[in-house]
């Protein structure tokens, strides 16, 4: 039998409407995601990634709009569903590590109580002291120390590498099926996005379907199994990483790998 994606894009066209032109970010998108694979989006900045990302969400603000395409979610195609709808799913089934952090927590908010919306968005029924113990595990698996103080700060006391930290916790408390992370390890020193990249190879080998959105082929060649090539919004590269990085097709593949190696 042969699998089928955990979440699958089809055609999918997002332009942003200016007064002067209109600009073309995701045109004609189309990939596959799998349980228990890392599939890595590639490309530079401009070329589409994160408005990608957006798109799948249903997060992207005016001037930009979906124009056409299919996104389908465990043989549901989010592009037909109603904002209520959507909303049950959203962080629940599939959840999102945005790249800017400053921007994704709430000022006024203590990590504890986004942590404690997390939970309450998914119905996870646990006490406040089991719900303490998750919290305190994911931050010392994205390799933060003194959980407790972290718990009772503000995003603007923490720096902008602990917040993104604390984001990509936020993301692994989710426990969702799909995982889309935006630059998770952008800002990090070493240590930290090797222990962040380690803990998402042990979340894609207990099943979870990984995307991971980066200009990295470093960290691509060595954790992904999959990858999409993006340029100008358009696929130009795909397939396994072997293949991809062995017989690129593309001349913009080619310029990006031999900027590696």
């Amino acid at each position: 039998m042969v699998e089928q994606p955990v979440l699958s894009v089809k055609n999918l066209k997002t332009y942003f409407y200016l007064k002067e032109r209109v600009i073309k970010a995701v045109d004609g998108i189309s990939l596959d995601v799998y349980k228990g694979r890392i599939t890595a989006i590639v490309g530079g900045s401009g070329s589409g990634k994160s408005v990608m990302s957006l798109s799948i969400f249903d997060l992207v603000e005016k001037p930009g709009k979906i124009v056409s395409g299919e996104i389908w979610l465990n043989g549901v195609n989010l592009r037909n569903l109603r904002e209520g709808q959507f909303r049950k799913i959203r962080g629940r089934q599939i959840s999102m590590i945005f790249q800017e952090p400053a921007s994704s927590l709430n000022p006024v908010l203590k990590v504890k109580k986004h942590f404690s919306e997390v939970i309450r968005s998914h119905n996870i029924a646990v006490s406040s002291k089991e719900a303490l113990c998750m919290f305190q595990d994911v931050l010392s698996r994205v390799g933060l120390k003194n959980t407790g103080q972290i718990l009772e700060s503000y995003p603007f006391e923490l720096s902008g590498g602990m917040c993104q930290r604390v984001m990509v916790a936020m993301g692994l408390l989710a426990n969702s099926q799909v995982l889309i992370a935006d630059e998770p390890t952008s800002s990090l020193d070493l240590t930290t996005q090797a222990a962040i990249l380690d803990e998402l190879v042990r979340l894609k080998n207990e099943g979870l379907a990984i995307v991971l959105i980066t200009h990295d082929l470093g960290v691509v060649a060595q954790m992904a199994d999959d990858v999409y090539v993006l340029k100008d919004g358009k696929i130009v590269d795909s397939g396994t990483v072997y293949k991809v990085f062995e017989s690129p097709k593309h001349d913009y593949t080619k310029a990006l790998l031999a900027s590696i190696f």
